[in-house]
C-alpha cells in the first residue's frame, strides 16, 4: 500500500496519516485541538506532539475552548509542571490567549469552523503533489489566514504553522497522488458534491 513519504514507516505516523491527515474537520473542539498542537509543534517534530497528544487532551480538558479560555495562573503552573506536554511558558500562555480569541471569532462568524473554512471558500483544496518535495511549507492562503489570525491576537500562528494546520484539518488535500489516501479523500469529496446536486 503506497503512502506519503513522510510517514517513514512509523506506526504512530501511519495511524495518523491513514485516518486523520487531510480529513475535513468541522468539530470546533477538534479544530481548536489542532490549532494548539500545531503551535506546540513549533521547533519540534510532529511525531513528538503525536506521542504527547493523549496527555494534551487530559491536561487541556479535551480542548474545551471555554474551559481553556478561563485558565488562571494556578492552571498555568500545573501545565508548566506536567511532563506529559511541552512545558513551554510562551506556548502554554498562547493556548489561553488563543482560546479567548476563538471565542471572539465565534461571536463574529457564528462558529470557528465557518471562519476557518471561509479561507478556502468552504471546500477542500485538492492539490496534485507527486512527491514530498512538491509540498510547500506555506501558500498565499496560509499567508492570509496567518495574517488575519495574528490581527485577532492569536499566537504561534505563523504561515508555516497555519499551513500545517490546514493540511491536518483537511482544508487542503496534500497527500501525494500515488498515496492511497489521496484517491479516498478525493472520491469522498466528489460524492459529497454529487449528493448536493
Amino acid at each position: 500500500m503506497k503512502r506519503c513519504a513522510w510517514t517513514n514507516d512509523d506506526a504512530l505516523l501511519i495511524e495518523y496519516h491513514d485516518h486523520e491527515w487531510g480529513v475535513p474537520v468541522h468539530d470546533e473542539n477538534r479544530l481548536f485541538e489542532f490549532l494548539i498542537l500545531e503551535g506546540a509543534q513549533a521547533g519540534l517534530s510532529w511525531l513528538t506532539i503525536l506521542k504527547k497528544r493523549q496527555n494534551y487532551r487530559r491536561a487541556y480538558d479535551n480542548f474545551d475552548i471555554n474551559k481553556v479560555a478561563g485558565y488562571k495562573s494556578g492552571k498555568v503552573k500545573q501545565l508548566l509542571n506536567d511532563p506529559g506536554i511541552v512545558r513551554n511558558k510562551l506556548k502554554i500562555n498562547a493556548s489561553i490567549v488563543n482560546a479567548k480569541a476563538v471565542i471572539a471569532i465565534r461571536k463574529e462568524f457564528g462558529s470557528f469552523d465557518a471562519y476557518l473554512w471561509g479561507f478556502v471558500e468552504g471546500k477542500q483544496v485538492v492539490n496534485k503533489r507527486k512527491k514530498l518535495s512538491d509540498i510547500p511549507s506555506r501558500t498565499t492562503v496560509s499567508d492570509a489566514m496567518s495574517k488575519d489570525l495574528k490581527k485577532r491576537g492569536l499566537k504561534f500562528v505563523g504561515t508555516t504553522i497555519s499551513y500545517a494546520f490546514m493540511q491536518a484539518v483537511g482544508m487542503v488535500n496534500d497527500h501525494e497522488v500515488s498515496c492511497f489516501r489521496y484517491k479516498a479523500l478525493h472520491n469522498a469529496r466528489a460524492s459529497r458534491k454529487m449528493k448536493k446536486v
